[in-house]
C-alpha cells in the first residue's frame, strides 16, 4: 500500500511537470498553424504571358533587408543573366549572396526593386507558374523519405501518383550529376530506399542527387547556391562539364565559395556587403576589382593569378 501511495504521488509530480511543457508546445504549433504567409499570391497573375517563357532573369536596382533588421542586406542590385549563359556571384561569408538567389524563387519578396522573368514581374506571376521554371538546389541537400528514383522524380508534375518525368530523362540527370556510379553499386539501384533527410547517403552523394533532381526537370532557370562544395575538384568539374553541355540554353546562376567553380563563367558577380563590388568575367575581375583579387589570392597559386589576368 506504502508503494502504490509513493507510486501515485511520483505520478502526480511528472503530470504537473508535463502539463505546462505539453502548454507550451501546442501554443508554438498553434502559432505555426495560424501564421499567414507573408508571400502570396496577386489577385490576377499573368501566367499567360509566360506560355513559353525564355528564361531572362532581371534584377532591377533590387534592395532587401531582413523583417525587424535596421540595415539591407542586398542594396542596389542590377544585373540580367540570360538564357545560354552561367551568371556566377561570389563573395565573402555573409554578404548575402543565398539571400540574392533566395529571391527568385519568391522565399521572400524584395523590399524595393523588381525581379523579372522576361520582362514580367515575378510578383505578378503565380508561385506555381515562377516556381515551375525553376530548378533550384539549395546549399544544404534536402532529399526525402522513399527511394532514389522517387527523389529525382520529385520536381515533376505528378499525376495518379506517377510524375510525368521519364525515366530515361531521371537517368540522364542522374548520369549529368556523376551519380549513376554510386546508384548503379546498390543492389536495387533507383529504387533503393532513401531515409528522411538522406541520412543514409553521403554528403557528396546526396549533393549529387539533389543535382540529379534539378536537372531531371529540365527547367528554364537553374540556380545552384554553393551546390558544389562537397564534391572533390575531378567530380565537380566533369559534373559541370556535362551540365553545361545540358543546360545550353537555359540560364544558370550560381552561388559558389570557390573561384574553380566558377573560372568560365559568362559572368561574374562580386558581392561585398550586399552591394555589387565588381561584374565582368574571371580576367576582367582579377584586373579591375580588389575584392576579387583577395579572394583569387586566398585560393589561387601565383601562375594560376598571373595566367588569368593576362589578356
Amino acid at each position: 500500500y506504502t508503494m502504490q501511495i509513493v507510486m501515485s504521488f511520483l505520478m502526480l509530480t511528472m503530470i504537473s511537470v508535463m502539463l505546462p511543457r505539453a502548454g507550451v508546445a501546442a501554443g508554438r504549433i498553434e502559432e505555426v498553424i495560424g501564421t499567414r504567409p507573408s508571400v502570396t499570391d496577386r489577385e490576377q497573375v499573368q501566367d499567360e504571358k509566360l506560355r513559353s517563357a525564355k528564361g531572362v532573369v532581371s534584377f532591377e536596382d533590387v534592395s532587401f533587408r531582413y523583417p525587424g533588421a535596421d540595415e539591407d542586406a542586398l542594396e542596389n542590385l542590377t544585373f540580367t543573366a540570360g538564357p545560354g549563359e552561367t551568371t556566377a556571384v561570389i563573395g565573402s561569408t555573409g554578404c548575402g549572396k543565398s539571400t540574392l538567389l533566395n529571391l527568385i524563387p519568391r522565399f521572400y519578396d524584395v523590399t524595393a526593386g523588381r525581379i523579372t522573368i522576361d520582362g514580367v514581374d515575378i510578383r505578378d506571376l503565380s508561385q506555381h507558374k515562377l516556381r515551375s521554371l525553376l530548378g533550384y538546389v539549395p546549399q544544404k541537400a534536402v532529399l526525402f523519405s522513399g527511394d532514389i528514383a522517387s527523389n529525382l522524380k520529385f520536381g515533376g508534375t505528378w499525376q495518379d501518383g506517377a510524375s510525368d518525368i521519364t525515366d530515361s530523362s531521371m537517368e540522364e540527370a542522374a548520369r549529368i550529376a556523376q551519380a549513376t556510379e554510386f546508384i548503379e553499386s546498390k543492389t536495387e539501384k533507383y529504387h533503393s530506399g532513401i531515409s528522411q533527410g538522406g541520412t543514409n547517403v553521403s554528403g557528396g552523394q546526396k549533393q549529387r542527387l539533389s543535382i540529379a533532381r534539378a536537372i531531371a526537370k529540365s527547367p528554364k532557370i537553374y540556380l545552384f547556391d554553393d551546390s558544389f562544395s562537397a564534391l572533390d575538384y575531378k567530380t565537380d568539374v566533369t559534373l559541370r562539364r556535362a551540365l553545361r553541355e545540358k543546360t545550353g540554353d537555359a540560364t544558370v546562376i550560381i552561388v559558389a565559395q570557390r573561384i574553380s567553380t566558377i573560372l568560365n563563367a559568362d559572368r561574374i558577380i562580386v558581392l561585398d556587403d550586399g552591394k555589387i563590388a565588381g561584374m565582368g568575367t574571371h580576367r576582367e575581375l582579377l584586373r579591375e576589382c580588389e575584392a576579387y583579387r583577395e579572394i583569387a589570392r586566398s585560393q589561387l597559386s601565383e601562375a594560376e593569378l598571373k595566367g588569368g589576368a593576362a589578356v
